[in-house]
């Protein structure tokens, strides 16, 4: 039958209660006053001076889920969110990129004054200055011009249109980015999660480890004084006593560590107290669904795949300078000396001999490039400079992916296979030390084999822990890298 690896707790716990002869030391040690309230069931015991270790003590409060923990890193974390803000900024790039393509239109409002001529000597005057209606140079149309105007501009050229192809390709390579991005913190979050579950499951081992130790130097106390043990034995029972104190005071530190490290992606305040909720193992997939998955929907590929898109296109670009480009310009409006629809009337005339101001004007240039001292060719070199790199780190970008398939559905199928024989070696360790310790009640076992029983058991139930957190983060890389987390 396989091992479920969410039975770890209650592994721990049937492996406390298959020591019989440590559960009154153990509920003695629960019973202590000033133990902190861990995220773990036990209390830390005193040490022989009657102190308690200076740690500060893992606080307890809300459960947190991974995904909950995946929602308030995501909120909180500062290079998700420039990612976040750069794919959002590309996508405008492409609106404005569309935009230039389409014609820009202006009302064009503008008042113009040019000196007019002082004086002038009209032919046969006798040289009488007289002030005529001229004006000094052509600076504008009049003395006074007033151009009011509706203006429509496009400009039509190779380098337009491969510039709204590029933006679009620069966005789906920002978007690519934002999902490389969000799987990059998935993987930290998911790592930190499984770290603190695993530092809290090692300090209910070292408890128990604890528990187990003070019971034997008890007993070994008691067999002295009934002159059936030598105080060797009390010795030994003493020093192993001393080491679990010691590894359960770095079990509590490193559970601290992992509690503040994770929390500062979870909290405004990192010391808000809180634990983690170990997640249900799901069944391992099968490798030709994950390679499916993986192929595509993997946002390097696509990362990589967009970016050659858009050195193409700058390419196509830059060989754009070599053709003509043509600026399409009309104008509706007033460009005239009175700001007004019709001009004013000749002096004396019978008709209506008034100029229209109102009418409209249009222009088409074309202009044709000759020479730019090789600027042109040099920017086409450039860009496909920038196009073979990017081939480059396509084909990497693939042959990573091919080998990231089979390194992390590898990781997945040796942790999934080694959960069993993790899980048995806790079970004979368990019965070897009731054994060792009923041989050595009976005076048949030394205290060294019970010393050696007691840290095969510890050491058995820490490689359960790794073992069982080890199978969830391989299930979680694989998640991650199909995009399913």
């Amino acid at each position: 039958m396989p091992f479920e690896p969410q039975h770890i707790c209650r592994t721990l716990v049937v492996c406390a209660a298959a020591l019989a002869c440590s559960g009154a030391a153990a509920a003695q040690t629960a019973s202590l006053p000033n133990a902190p309230a861990a995220g773990v069931t036990l209390a830390l015991p005193l040490l022989q001076n009657g102190s308690v270790p200076p740690l500060a003590p893992a606080a307890s409060g809300a459960v947190i889920t991974l995904d909950e923990a995946l929602t308030r890193a995501r909120a909180n974390e500062p290079m998700f969110n420039a990612a976040v803000a750069a794919s959002r900024s590309a996508a405008l790039d492409r609106s404005i990129a569309r935009a230039a393509l389409l014609p820009s239109v202006v009302y064009h409002n503008q008042f113009a004054y040019t000196e007019g001529a002082r004086y002038a000597h009209t032919p046969g005057s006798a040289g009488n200055p007289v002030r005529p209606g001229g004006q000094t140079f052509v600076a504008n149309n009049g003395v006074h011009e007033y151009t009011s105007q509706l203006s429509a501009a496009e400009t039509i050229g190779l380098q337009q249109f491969t510039a709204l192809s590029r933006a679009t390709a620069l966005a789906a390579v920002a978007s690519a980015e934002l999902e490389i991005s969000r799987r990059g913190l998935t993987s930290t979050v998911v790592g930190l999660f499984y770290a603190s579950s695993t530092a809290q499951a090692k300090v209910g081992i070292q408890q128990r480890a604890l528990a187990e130790a003070d019971n034997f130097v008890t007993q070994t106390q008691q067999r002295e004084a009934a002159r059936e043990a030598a105080h060797a034995d009390v010795i030994k029972a003493q020093l192993t006593q001393q080491q679990r104190q010691r590894d359960l005071s770095d079990a509590l530190l490193a559970v601290d560590r992992a509690r503040l490290d994770l929390g500062v992606l979870l909290f405004p305040d990192p010391r808000t107290p809180y634990t983690v909720g170990l997640p249900a193992a799901t069944p391992l997939p099968a490798q030709p669904a994950v390679e499916t998955a993986a192929m595509t929907n993997n946002p390097e590929l696509r990362s990589a795949l967009s970016s050659l898109q858009a050195r193409t296109f700058e390419v196509t670009s830059a060989q754009g300078a070599y053709l003509p480009g043509l600026v399409l310009n009309y104008s509706y409006g007033i460009d005239a000396p009175q700001f007004a629809v019709n001009g004013r009337r000749s002096a004396g005339s019978k008709f209506d001999d008034a100029t229209r101001n109102l009418g409209y004007a249009a222009s088409a240039t074309l202009d044709i490039p000759i020479f730019d001292w090789f600027a042109t060719p040099n920017r086409i070199r450039q860009a496909r400079i920038q196009r073979d790199a990017a081939k480059t780190v396509l084909s990497s970008a693939q042959r990573t992916l091919v080998a990231q398939l089979q390194e992390f559905y590898a990781e997945a199928i040796v942790a999934q296979s080694q959960l069993d024989s993790l899980a048995l070696s806790v079970r004979t360790a368990q019965e070897s030390l009731r054994l060792t310790r009923l041989r050595y009640t009976s005076g048949e076992a030394t205290v060294l084999e019970v010393v050696d029983a007691q840290n095969s058991l510890t050491q058995a139930e820490l490689a359960l822990a790794d073992g069982t957190v080890r199978y969830h983060l391989s299930l979680a890389n694989l998640q991650t890298l199909t995009g399913t987390i």
